[in-house]
């Protein structure tokens, strides 16, 4: 079976490509590179395209048993100050992808969601029954895509999983892909950049929370149990026949400082630090229920805070050069 993952040359598609790979798949990776990187891609059949172009496209679904969507942009602050970089990427051009799967009778996909549709939910951990309010941009679109999906489901019989993860973090085992973005904007990268001689300091956005010690609180879950779940949302998909949306997270809240310390912990190391003002959009607390996806997908997140921080920062000993640690 054929797999298309678009965005594949990402920290999670590349993630969830080898996850892919191990459990039997061919996987082709379609990534305009916007925000990728080739070596990630590396090992894999590579075809460069954007969403919005349907010719190259329609020449990839050919072979296609399935599809798994990450192409997107992904920054809440941006979202915030530039929205319509977010509307015509993920909601414009997402929906021309999706007209292209449709026409070429694909009947599944995997896509790639956020706990960000539920905006400042009422009740804490989030189960699915939460209402869909989200807060910036990046959110709203991202429920534009799901919303789409539901219609194409009753329209057209795309069946889909809508994936809503909570914070993505840490490399893999093998140390073959980790996170990487440019620009970087995730808690646990930049507090290990931190540590180097030219690492800029971390910045706390946010001291004044309504939370224990002041800062965010967030559900940081392992990048390969993530991976993990995508292979069964596919599975579920092929066996059952019927969409869903699911959480994904650990059901554990850790909040900035206690992300510092095990940083710190972890590596031996002081991670430079200061305080600024709240970013636009962020919500305290964010944290999962996460017994639906233990129900229907069979899966749990089985990595906790240390593990992640520890493979991040082995992803990053390895690439010694390219972070230039003291």
């Amino acid at each position: 079976m054929v797999i298309l993952v678009t965005g594949g040359a990402g920290y999670i598609g590349s993630h969830v490509a080898r996850a892919l790979r191990r459990a039997g798949y061919e996987v082709v990776i379609y990534d305009n590179l916007s925000t990728g990187f080739r070596r990630l891609a590396n090992g894999f059949e590579l075809i460069e395209g954007d969403l919005a172009d349907a010719a190259t496209l329609r020449r990839a679904l050919l072979r296609t048993d399935a599809v798994m969507h990450f192409a997107a942009h992904a920054y809440v602050g941006e979202s915030v100050t530039n929205p319509r970089r977010y509307f015509d990427n993920n909601v414009a051009s997402g929906l021309s992808f999706l007209n292209t799967v449709v026409d070429a009778g694909i009947k599944r996909l995997v896509f790639s969601s956020t706990c960000a549709v539920y905006g400042v939910p009422a009740q804490i951990p989030i189960t699915e029954l939460a209402p869909c309010q989200p807060v910036n941009p990046y959110g709203v679109s991202k429920l534009f895509f799901e919303n789409a999906l539901e219609a194409y489901d009753r329209a057209y019989g795309l069946r889909s999983a809508r994936l809503r993860y909570f914070n993505a973090a840490g490399a893999d085992e093998d140390l073959e892909t980790g996170e990487l973005h440019d620009p970087e904007t995730h808690l646990i990268p930049l507090a290990l950049a931190a540590l180097t001689d030219r690492g800029p300091e971390l910045q706390v956005y946010g001291s004044d929370y309504p939370t224990p010690d002041g800062t965010c609180i967030r559900d940081y879950i392992h990048v390969m149990d993530l991976a993990d779940a995508h292979v069964r949302a596919l599975q579920y998909l092929e066996s059952h026949g019927e969409s869903l949306s699911v959480n994904l997270g650990t059901a554990q809240g850790h909040s900035v400082l206690e992300v510092i310390r095990a940083v710190e912990q972890a590596t031996g190391r002081t991670v430079a630090r200061k305080l600024a003002a709240r970013r636009p959009g962020d919500p305290p607390v964010l944290v999962a229920d996460p017994s639906l996806a233990k129900a229907k997908l069979q899966w749990s997140a089985k990595r906790d805070l240390a593990e992640i921080v520890g493979s991040a920062w082995k992803w990053i000993q390895k690439n010694v050069a390219q972070f230039d640690l003291r």
